[in-house]
């Protein structure tokens, strides 16, 4: 048409066949890309398989048998069977959970990796059959703030365990936390080495002071007979201390004096009977302390007195309302703070199998006393002819001595017997 843009036949035909020859050179192209990118994405694939196989991961990586959050800095190796510590560890675990497993041995520099594991903060080693942790099992880790190590049977636990293989030239461990509960007693009674549990725990507790930055100390559900005089000697920072759920009788011998942090005291499922005045005024000077003294067999006899003078004062107890007498029996279920000086005597506290064995040795005394003045009864007769006998008997002997004697103080029966041959 005159005047308009019209495309003919042959115009539209060449614009076709450019586009037919513009999807052919594309469909080339692509189709020699495509093979080769294949082949490379598939080499690339295999060298790190290969490459994994000839040497450990790279420090970023996961080991094999745990669960890695990079997100969350956490690794977990839980209920894996492990014997021993994952040399591959990423470089940024903070949280590092080795719950369930077999290690048995905690050998020193357990740790000890290149990078060192700068970031690990909370380690968690409960319930992993851990019987010897040798000394510096925790060397390497300079931001270790919390160590879990319960439900394990520590049948060793070096003094050196937390400050490496010199506590004199060692750094101070930076350990915030120490979790020690329930540590199970070994199978085998001679795997203890003749060292008590109690002992164990306080030489490293006080080796070199390492742990003097120590704030949270767990010891409960070990069954705990004493604390040892010096065991918090080296805590002087220590704020928390849980001693729940043990058989400690008394605390006569240990001093809360240089733990004037202290905040909190669980002493609560033990077998107290009594606090003494030296443990009373301890207890009273530390300025923010709080006890926990509930379940406790408390004896409530004369010995009691002063401890239910202090708490009716005190305000470091909690929940001192709850606390009642377990002993002796007509005080039992009696609340401490209603009680006064006129209710606590003491009188013989025996145990009621004790006082029925001292009835029954008193009556089988009392019985074998009878028969016996029985016998002396019906044998009076006897009895009576034998002493006279002895008396005939005794008195014949002495005259006869009576008899020698005179003889010999007469002068003229002394001539006579010498010139009885005259």
């Amino acid at each position: 048409m005159p005047g308009g843009c019209s495309w003919g036949p042959a115009a539209v035909d060449g614009r076709l066949r450019l586009a037919r020859l513009a999807l052919v050179l594309l469909g080339w192209v692509s189709s020699s890309s495509l093979p080769s990118s294949a082949s490379s994405s598939t080499s690339s694939a295999s060298f790190p398989a290969s490459a994994a196989s000839a040497q450990p991961p790279l420090p970023g990586g996961c080991p094999q048998p745990c669960e890695c959050s990079e997100a969350a800095r956490t690794v977990k190796c839980v209920n894996r069977n492990l014997t021993e510590v994952p040399a591959d560890l990423p470089h940024y675990v903070r949280n590092l959970f080795l719950t369930g497993n077999q290690l048995a041995v905690l050998p020193a520099g357990a740790f000890a990796r290149r990078p060192p594991l700068a970031e690990l903060a909370a380690l968690n080693l409960s319930g992993s059959r851990l019987e010897e942790v040798r000394a510096g099992a925790f060397e390497h880790l300079p931001g270790l703030r919390q160590l879990d190590l319960s439900h394990n049977p520590l049948a060793e636990l070096s003094p050196f365990a937390f400050s490496g293989g010199n506590a004199s030239v060692a750094a101070p461990s930076p350990l915030v936390e120490l979790i020690l509960n329930h540590i199970v007693p070994p199978a085998d009674p001679a795997e203890w080495q003749n060292r008590s549990f109690e002992g164990m725990v306080a030489a490293a507790l006080r080796a070199g002071q390492a742990l003097r930055g120590l704030r949270r100390l767990e010891l409960a559900s070990n069954h705990l007979l004493y604390l040892p005089r010096d065991l918090l000697a080296q805590l002087p920072g220590l704020r928390h201390l849980d001693l729940r759920n043990n058989s400690l009788v008394s605390l006569t011998y240990m001093s809360f004096l240089n733990l004037t942090h202290l905040e909190s005291l669980h002493l609560e499922d033990n077998a107290l009977k009594v606090l003494h005045n030296g443990t009373l005024a301890e207890l009273q000077s530390l300025p923010h302390v709080r006890v926990f003294l509930d379940n406790n067999p408390w004896v409530c006899d004369c010995h009691m007195a002063d401890m239910v003078t202090w708490l009716k004062e005190t305000e470091v107890v909690q929940g001192k309302a709850r606390l009642t007498c377990a002993f002796p029996e007509k005080m039992r279920s009696r609340v401490l703070l209603e009680l006064h000086s006129s209710d606590l005597d003491c009188d013989p506290l025996l145990p009621p199998s004790l006082q029925t064995s001292y009835v029954f040795l008193g009556i089988v005394l009392a019985l074998i006393g009878a028969i016996f003045l029985l016998v002396l009864y019906l044998n009076r007769k006897g009895i009576k002819k034998w002493m006279h006998n002895i008396r005939d008997a005794c008195r014949d002997h002495m005259e006869g001595y009576h008899y020698r004697y005179e003889i010999n103080a007469d002068p003229r029966l002394t001539n006579l017997s010498s010139n009885s041959d005259v």
